[in-house]
């Protein structure tokens, strides 16, 4: 007989908030009728619960502990979620959620990449040139001025991030207010981008020069562009909580990004003032 984990195993500071399953519970696929009977399904919450703890913790799903239910159907239940869309509609809703209420800076946009090992192969690796070229992916984001991620990639770790801005761009699930307004948004890219990539940029965020005043020293630019440059800084702190996709141990792309789209989901709704989201 399997010996039952006491309750204490469970951190509660790596389940996910009352809030975060409010907005998630709407999303769910509607349960497939069963004419025949058989066993009802286990608790959407208590398996939501299991798929943000490994999020969190990083574990495999063979050693979730049994409070959070068995592990073969948690993992099922994240595949059909996964297929549903959930985690990337929930994030998108929580965005939505930060702009009505005013959340989001879209004043400037940052763009950066990072890169994860793969050790198990599978879609979307490539070979890391930062790693002696052992198979990696990388996660490309775009951030508004508060470090909140408003559109996320996956591709291999091989990939230049300059040529990733235009799906980033076509990732976003709407674009800021501020190109109905006609006022100026600021753009900062990394090092790794080149200006041909701007020309897009211009379209949508209707940003004018990038260069600064020639009045401003080197001095201040540097300055403004390291605080402009924080709120990505955030945004790599707040997506490294979550160990499960600091090494990507999914063969399927599909089921890492729905991970991404999970954490990006929970930071974005920790953010909103609304307690009740509905």
């Amino acid at each position: 007989m399997k010996r039952s984990e006491p309750e204490s195993s469970i951190n509660k500071a790596y389940l996910p908030t009352q809030e975060l399953w409010l907005a998630t519970e709407p999303l769910l696929p509607v349960e497939k009728p069963k004419p025949q009977g058989g066993r009802p399904r286990g608790d959407a919450q208590q398996l939501f619960n299991a798929m943000f703890y490994v999020l969190r913790t990083g574990i495999q799903w063979k050693a979730l502990p049994s409070q959070l239910g068995a592990a073969s159907t948690a993992h099922d239940r994240y595949q059909e979620w996964v297929k549903a869309g959930v985690f990337e509609e929930l994030w998108h809703l929580g965005l939505m959620q930060n702009q009505v209420e005013g959340q989001l800076d879209w004043e400037w946009q940052s763009i950066d990449s990072a890169s994860s090992k793969a050790p198990l192969g599978g879609e979307s690796v490539g070979a890391n040139p930062t790693d002696r070229g052992k198979g990696g992916t990388k996660r490309h984001i775009i951030t508004e001025a508060h470090g909140l991620p408003i559109a996320l990639t996956v591709t291999g770790a091989n990939v230049h991030d300059k040529k990733q801005v235009e799906p980033l761009l076509d990732s976003m699930p709407f674009y800021p207010l501020c190109r109905m307004k006609k006022t100026h948004s600021t753009f900062v890219p990394t090092k790794g981008m080149i200006m041909q990539t701007f020309v897009r940029l211009s379209f949508y965020f209707l940003s004018g020069s990038h260069q600064s005043p020639r009045r401003r020293t080197k001095r201040t630019q540097n300055a403004r562009l390291q605080s402009q440059k924080m709120g990505l800084r955030k945004n790599h702190s707040w997506m490294n909580r979550f160990r499960r996709i600091l090494i990507r141990w999914e063969k399927k792309v599909d089921n890492y990004l729905a991970f991404l789209h999970l954490a990006c989901a929970h930071i974005v709704w920790k953010n909103c003032t609304l307690a009740d989201p509905f």
